[in-house]
């Protein structure tokens, strides 16, 4: 009522005096100002324009088995997305099992910065289609191939030797009951041992790979890995 008021004001003075009618076009302005930016401010969008962040866990389906896997642990990219995937690869950090932190940028002067131990369990996770189950493996292919006597390692563990001019030539066998561990390890060379642990869940198989420097402390590995097993296993595929 007050804008109108004026306005009706404004147009009885310009009638006497027609320099007025610059007045009238300024007021006119300035509400025409307003309002338009009372619509703006009212129709703005209230959403921030950062990318939203990803989900803590994702469900995956390998093999049409189901498995619940921590998002920041994918390894690729590309198979950071849910539903059906032949192949997801992992990485945990030992002993803790939490996800790595994302690489940083590499340039020639922090190349030395980032050569250091390999402190991660990696797993990749894969449809087997059928093909031979590890514990077979264990129990009906690597006694072809190994020598007859086990050696003691540590307190449970043992290592037999793979021959020389076998499929599994400069590798080892290790094997425990409790808890249950069966993993292959390449020996020491140019570069460090690497262990290689399977097992198959339904439709896909887990291969978890670690340094074979960490047999020292086998059992704590065993049940690492039986814990990531457990914690990403979904509900049973129907």
């Amino acid at each position: 009522m007050t804008l109108l008021s004026t306005a009706q004001h404004i147009a009885r003075d310009t009638r006497k005096d027609p320099r007025s009618h610059m007045i009238l076009i300024v007021v006119a302005a300035i509400i025409a100002a307003g309002a338009i930016a009372l619509v703006a401010y009212l129709l703005w969008p209230t959403w921030g324009t950062g990318s939203a962040s990803a989900p803590s866990r994702m469900p995956v389906s390998v093999g049409s088995t189901l498995f619940n896997v921590p998002t920041a642990a994918i390894r690729r990219k590309i198979q950071r997305h849910s539903g059906p995937q032949e192949r997801v690869d992992l990485s945990f950090l030992f002993p803790s099992l939490e996800a790595p932190e994302a690489p940083k940028h590499m340039s020639a002067d922090t190349v030395d910065d980032r050569v250091q131990p390999i402190d991660r369990i990696f797993l990749s996770i894969s449809a087997h289609h059928d093909a031979l189950a590890p514990d077979m493996r264990v129990r009906t292919i690597y006694p072809r191939y190994l020598d007859q006597a086990a050696t003691p390692v540590d307190d449970g563990l043992a290592m037999r030797v793979f021959r020389d001019g076998s499929p599994y030539a400069n590798e080892d066998l290790f094997s425990a009951a409790s808890p249950a561990l069966n993993t292959r390890c390449t020996r020491d060379g140019l570069t460090p041992g690497m262990c290689l642990s399977e097992v198959r869940i339904d439709g896909a198989d887990l291969t978890f790979r670690f340094p074979r420097s960490w047999l020292s402390q086998w059992r704590d590995v065993a049940t690492a890995m039986s814990r990531l097993t457990a914690q990403m296993r979904g509900p049973k595929s129907q």
